[in-house]
């Protein structure tokens, strides 16, 4: 559940909320999500809005493997490399979390990431529901 106080900031539809508090459930985190694909390939290069979709598109498919969704999430820490970015991930972000269910946000701008052409790594913490959860298969790496 979100909450927030009148004696602190306000999020105004970015995207985040100022405080999650969640009872019960799997807590699940996962490794910073980037834009690559299943063959490492960078998709979206230079164009942080489409490299964010794909890693909330890897985010989703994470999560589905336990049984969580998007809206799962109560923690969500961006990494991106320019300040020009962020009003374009928070948009971005706005496409995947329904109001009401968006996470708290901690965004940090650095030099660079771990590949000269990712622009932004997205490090998701969920809880998903012990009624939805599925247990994961050992890592086939």
């Amino acid at each position: 559940m979100q909450f927030d106080s009148e004696s602190v900031w306000k999020a105004r539809g970015r995207g985040f909320a100022m405080g999650v508090a969640s009872r019960g459930g799997i807590l699940v985190h996962l490794t910073g999500q980037v834009a690559w694909n299943n063959k490492e390939v960078v998709l979206g290069k230079g164009d942080v809005a489409e490299q964010t979709r794909v890693c909330f598109t890897n985010i989703k498919a994470l999560l589905e493997e336990v049984g969580g969704t998007i809206n799962d999430i109560v923690s969500l820490t961006t990494w991106y490399t320019a300040a020009d970015q962020l009003p374009l991930i928070q948009s971005v972000r706005n496409e995947f979390f329904e109001t009401g269910s968006e996470p708290v946000s901690n965004s940090i701008m650095v030099a660079g990431l771990g590949h000269r052409d990712f622009l932004a790594e997205l490090t998701p913490v969920a809880v998903v529901p012990e009624h939805r959860f599925i247990e994961p298969q050992r890592s086939r790496t």
